[in-house]
């Protein structure tokens, strides 16, 4: 079957050049997947606007009403760091919606596996606020559109952004039928995502933060994955798995301070897409989260591609970190005692 990709020109009409979350980014993407050949070996598929029930679910009606009356008015900010261009709003509203298309499109057997090309982000908005320039939580949105749906019980999160997702751990920290699990710099904004949030009432133990210091690369969220990813994902025994894709824990991103190279990014995809194969019949999406440096933004969606594809191809123009790289063994021991694998 084909990967797939979702992608609008919406997407670009949400803007502010000189904010580091504009439309530079998606462009680069699609620019570099059309020089490598990719858009041509990809099933394009068409995004439809989430519906008012699919972003209920997930945000209250105030809120999604605050965002469309900021867009009308022709614009503005939300927080400190999250602004709306005049047509935000409706971007927003098709990105949640895009990722639900590629979600339905996987389960239906329409296709593979995919990534949907959307922005803006999602994984810091909250039930009813803006943030770290985030409108609506897609990933949210499409987990809580498929559950409901026959055949779907469990959804695993995996969210490999630097920042912690904190919008989409309070959607479902208290929901046992989603396992959310992020590898973020700590601290870092938006300052949670601390090892002992593990969820709550019927959510206890579906919460993995690991919170990483600065500079952990390559070798450290390798361990992450071998020792506590894996084991806890076998355990859960999810029916799909989605990904929140941020590329802004390479060495290079203006934003951070980690050590992760583009070859071990490319590593973490390719995990995730074994984990999928292995437990929920391949069934994966990635949807867009965050990643500043354009260069490694391009390539990272790039290889994940190539993962999906089941090719080797790893685009690496930067190299490995220059900067050593900072152990991981007592967070992943005690993390481990946490989480009852010992």
């Amino acid at each position: 079957m084909d990967t797939a990709y979702v992608y609008d020109p919406i997407y670009l009409e949400h803007d502010l050049p000189s904010h580091p979350e504009n439309a530079r980014r998606l462009k680069r993407i699609l620019s570099a997947l059309e020089d490598e050949g990719m858009l041509a070996r990809l099933r394009a598929l068409e995004p439809r606007p989430a519906t008012a029930g699919e972003l209920r679910r997930v945000h209250t009606r105030e809120y999604i009403e605050r965002v469309r009356r900021k867009a009308q008015a022709g614009g503005g900010y939300l927080d400190p760091d999250t602004y709306v261009s005049p047509r935000s709003f409706d971007a927003a509203v098709m990105a949640a919606g895009g990722v639900v298309r590629v979600v339905e499109a996987v389960l239906a057997g329409e296709v593979a596996n995919g990534f949907a090309l959307v922005r803006p982000p999602g994984h810091h908005a909250t039930a009813t606020q803006a943030m770290g320039f985030c409108l609506f939580n897609n990933v949210a949105v499409a987990a809580r559109a498929v559950l409901s749906r026959e055949g779907v019980e469990r959804v695993f999160i995996a969210d490999f952004d630097v920042h912690h997702g904190n919008g989409t751990q309070d959607a479902f920290a208290d929901d046992p039928a989603v396992f959310y699990f992020s590898t973020h710099q700590y601290p870092h904004y938006p300052g949670t995502g601390f090892w002992s949030e593990t969820g709550y009432g019927a959510g206890e133990g579906t919460v993995l933060n690991v919170p990483l210091p600065p500079g952990v690369g390559d070798a450290g969220y390798a361990q992450v994955f071998a020792e506590l990813v894996w084991p806890l994902a076998e355990r859960f025994q999810p029916d799909l798995i989605l990904v929140s894709a941020g590329y802004d824990a390479h060495w290079s991103d203006p934003l951070a301070h980690m050590n992760l190279s583009l070859t071990g990014y490319t590593w973490l995809e390719r995990e995730l897409v074994r984990i999928a194969e292995q437990l929920c019949d391949g069934q994966i999406v990635f949807t867009l989260e965050g990643g500043y440096q354009l260069d490694v933004l391009a390539c990272g969606v790039l290889n994940a591609f190539y993962v999906m594809l089941g090719e080797d191809t790893i685009a690496d123009p930067l190299g490995p970190s220059p900067r050593p790289e900072r152990p991981v063994d007592a967070l992943v021991a005690r993390l481990r005692e946490v989480h009852g694998l010992n």
